[in-house]
């Protein structure tokens, strides 16, 4: 049995920036009775709270839940209330080489995108997201925009030769997640081992995106055990056996 179970957000626990549901929400719950739980996203912390935090039962044990923000750039516990431990937010320099290449990146992409929903590019302060249809676009129209990543590889193939040493990554439906040098989620991951004391081989980490050149690839190069999801409903079901299992063992003790 696994000691934490760290979970990618958007297209595993629930549907690109929508909460999640009640069932998912009474699973994490008891989730949280038999192991700790860690979630790492692209979004920043508002995020978390209307998607997760907002919809969990009240009897939830939150004080084993973990929430690492912008890819595990940020990480905050809660402690009577939640409170952020670290922010590896960018300088200004690097700011702007990245907003530069970005820029750069998509016009040279020609992608002629008619409409948009609210801003395309973010500056989460320690991530800049490029979400091509803008963040507050309808789910049924980023699931068409690139449901085979192949309009952001295009985008992203020249940002890896002008941001060579930041990490690049893609996320949700439709975005592009940049980071500072060395910073993704096998960083995050390092710092739940760092900060919780868990070791490796006892986590497992379940996300959509762990194919070569998602942004929950990362987490492979840790050595942590892995699970590709297709959706949230498949994620459930994983979530359903870990606690059986779980509880399962305590019995035959």
């Amino acid at each position: 049995m696994k000691k934490l179970i760290i979970f990618d957000l958007d297209g595993t626990l629930a549907k690109s920036k929508l909460p999640i549901d009640k069932e998912m929400a009474g699973l994490l719950s008891n989730l949280l009775e038999v192991a700790q739980v860690s979630i790492i996203s692209g979004g920043d912390w508002p995020q978390f709270e209307k998607q997760v935090l907002e919809h969990l039962p009240k009897k939830a044990l939150v004080k084993k839940l973990s929430i690492l923000p912008t890819c595990g750039t940020k990480f905050y516990q809660f402690k009577k209330e939640w409170k952020q431990l670290y922010a590896e937010n960018f300088t200004d320099g690097e700011r702007k080489k990245i907003l530069d290449s970005l820029h750069s990146a998509v016009e040279e992409a020609g992608f002629d995108i008619k409409k948009t929903w609210g801003k395309q590019i973010e500056d989460r302060g320690s991530q800049i997201t490029f979400s091509a249809l803008g963040q507050k676009a309808p789910l049924d129209e980023k699931k068409g925009w690139d449901p085979d990543f192949a309009k952001r590889k295009k985008i992203k193939k020249p940002l890896e030769k002008s941001l060579k040493g930041f990490s690049v990554g893609m996320g949700g439906t439709t975005s592009i997640d940049i980071t500072k040098p060395g910073i993704d989620k096998a960083y995050g991951i390092n710092k739940l081992k760092e900060i919780l004391g868990i070791g490796i081989p006892n986590m497992l980490f379940i996300g959509d995106a762990l194919f070569k050149g998602g942004n929950d690839h990362p987490a492979r190069k840790t050595g942590a055990d892995c699970i590709q999801v297709r959706d949230p409903e498949e994620t459930k079901r994983i979530i359903e056996t870990v606690i059986a299992c779980s509880i399962d063992k305590r019995e035959k003790k």
